[in-house]
């Protein structure tokens, strides 16, 4: 069996985090990233989604997430991300980045993202 990775990039989001009151009231586009380590499958050989994590999936429970809260700090809610699609999906590693683009600070730049990272296992969430 061959080793399987997931890449999800440029995931859009509108909601409502941030430590300032206006971004929790306003809300603003966030922008995620996944990389899933997949775990040994047939999905290779099969070729049935059965035998496959669903990316579709995934993007739906991040989405779901993500939408939740408020969090007041990204990394919060890319740790519960990371950590939810070890759990739910089995994989052995997920790697979350949420980026910013309209964040509030006073010097020009195109974003500020906080990553995240977490691993199937006890006490193994980076």
């Amino acid at each position: 069996m061959r080793s399987v990775s997931i890449e999800i990039r440029g995931l859009s989001v509108f909601a409502y985090h941030g430590v300032h009151p206006e971004e929790r009231e306003n809300g603003q586009a966030f922008v995620v990233d996944v990389w899933l380590e997949c775990p040994p499958s047939r999905a290779d050989e099969s070729d049935e989604l059965a035998d496959a994590i669903d990316y579709s999936a995934v993007c739906d429970r991040v989405v779901e997430l993500a939408t939740g809260g408020p969090y007041r700090l990204l990394e919060r809610l890319s740790a519960l991300i990371a950590d939810d699609l070890v759990a739910r999906f089995g994989v052995t590693h997920a790697r979350v980045r949420i980026a910013k683009p309209e964040a509030p600070i006073r010097h020009r730049l195109d974003e500020v993202a906080v990553v995240a990272e977490s691993s199937a296992g006890p006490n193994s969430a980076v």
